[in-house]
């Protein structure tokens, strides 16, 4: 099954992780919520391509998750900014954000 497929599956996580269920689009979230909002401070944050970039900003605001809106005329350059639903998507990367911290914490190396 592909994840476009899913659009009259029954299971709601299933539906959310078609969104948002790959690194890229959860860190552009992440930045958001961070107050990020310009194309390049993604691309440089997350270490993703231009397109993946691109792609994921494009899916994010096609779902009305992120609103794009101009703040340069020449060169043409978008903001992307959290709507309300965007908002609401707050507990869940707080939910990762507190399971990682726990179970993955980092490592640092001991100082010889």
């Amino acid at each position: 099954m592909k994840w476009t497929d899913l659009d009259d599956n029954w299971c709601p996580v299933a539906r959310t992780l078609s969104l948002v269920g790959d690194r890229w689009t959860l860190l552009i979230l992440r930045d958001c919520f961070l107050g990020m909002s310009r194309f390049d401070q993604f691309a440089d944050s997350t270490g993703a391509t231009r397109h993946i970039v691109s792609d994921r900003l494009k899916r994010l605001v096609e779902a009305g998750i992120l609103e794009k809106s101009a703040y340069s005329d020449r060169p043409k350059r978008y903001e992307y900014v959290l709507t309300e639903r965007g908002q609401e998507f707050a507990p869940a990367l707080i939910a990762f954000r507190d399971w990682g911290k726990k179970h993955l914490p980092v490592r640092r190396p001991t100082q010889a």
